[in-house]
């Protein structure tokens, strides 16, 4: 079944008005169906928070209809927030306290904007790696996502995730590099996966931690590797879960720092998104919001509509399909009794039975 709206979040509510089934909480509740729990710790920066949130539980709400989703917005102490943001968070989201007590099948922790080169020393390293911490020993599996991926792999593998030249940022094509993995069940190869980062963390250095790389990239470098056991933490790299105009608003606010005397020279695009007409149109902007500016006039308006017409979803439907998949194997574990796990013979420490295939 779909997502059920167990609580005023207004993020349901825009879903449904844009075509995704969303059921009542006193519908799901008279359905005899398996529900699955899962948390969803959102740490990005208050202009990012709503539409991270709804993305990611967009894909949640777009698998196959195993169970009833209940999504539990959560956030952490130590994360600079303005007042409207902290009344939204105070109103909607759930406590980590009230999820731990309650209990989760699965967690999804996002990004975060960090301002120290060394993250354990971010203020919000310590209540970050309390949630991380119960995770690891009270959920069948989390999904990391960017900054929470290079924050946990420092913490519990000793990575040093590695500043880039420069940032890299666009839609890069990936290859899947671990053929017949449970999670990359009856997805394309070959898929486009976006990235919007300054740091990276090799293939190489997760090999060397005992970690399996599943999808990776020439130019992008790794998007997607997991635990030694396969399954209970997944790190992603990239971004599946962007809208199609993400990258989009990303390019506006660089360009409008630009013309706001913040950066030296226009941004790049980002690779391989832009279409050359939508190029040609972003161009002409900044070629004529400098004119604007030089002759004393006010800036024109970023041409968002036009460009967005020209640019296309290479990425969406295969993060569909790998959450889907994810979602699936918890719903396989988290279906089975522990104690019967054990007397199945499945084994904790390797549970998709992954070592001898």
């Amino acid at each position: 079944m779909p997502l059920v709206q167990h609580s005023d979040l207004p993020t349901f509510s825009r879903l449904r008005e844009h075509g995704h089934e969303v059921l009542s909480l006193d519908r799901a509740l008279h359905q005899d169906i398996r529900e699955l729990h899962i948390g969803f710790l959102n740490m990005m920066p208050d202009a990012a928070l709503e539409a991270t949130e709804r993305q990611f539980i967009r894909l949640v709400g777009g698998c196959n209809r195993i169970a009833q989703f209940f999504v539990y917005p959560f956030s952490l102490d130590g994360l600079t927030r303005g007042a409207e943001t902290l009344d939204y968070i105070d109103r909607y989201y759930s406590t980590f306290d009230d999820l731990r007590q309650q209990g989760l099948d699965a967690l999804i922790i996002t990004g975060a904007n960090v301002a120290n080169p060394a993250l354990e020393k971010e203020p919000f390293w310590d209540p970050l790696m309390d949630v991380v911490n119960w995770a690891r020993g009270n959920v069948a599996s989390t999904l990391y996502s960017c900054l929470a991926t290079h924050a946990t792999l420092k913490r519990f593998y000793d990575i040093e995730r590695k500043p880039l030249p420069e940032k890299r940022w666009g839609v890069f094509s990936h290859r899947v590099a671990c053929p017949g993995h449970p999670l990359l069940r009856e997805i394309n190869t070959r898929f486009d996966v976006p990235h919007s980062r300054y740091n990276d963390i090799s293939r190489a250095q997760l090999e060397e931690a005992g970690l399996t790389v599943l999808v990776e990239s020439e130019e992008g470098g790794v998007h997607m590797a997991v635990s030694p056991d396969q399954f209970r933490a997944i790190f992603l790299q990239g971004h599946p879960e962007y809208d199609t105009n993400s990258l989009l608003k990303e390019y506006k606010r660089e360009v409008l720092r630009f013309l706001n005397g913040e950066l030296n020279q226009p941004p790049p695009h980002p690779r391989h998104f832009f279409s050359g007409k939508a190029a040609q149109v972003a161009d002409r902007y900044v070629l004529e919001a400098g004119r604007a500016l030089r002759s004393d006039q006010s800036l024109p308006d970023f041409p968002e509509r036009e460009v967005e017409a020209e640019l296309d979803n290479t990425w969406g439907d295969t993060a569909k399909a790998i959450v889907n998949n994810w979602l699936g194997l918890v719903y396989k574990l988290t279906n089975l009794d522990r104690s019967k796990q054990y007397m199945d013979g499945v084994d904790p420490h390797d549970p998709l039975n992954m070592t001898n295939k």
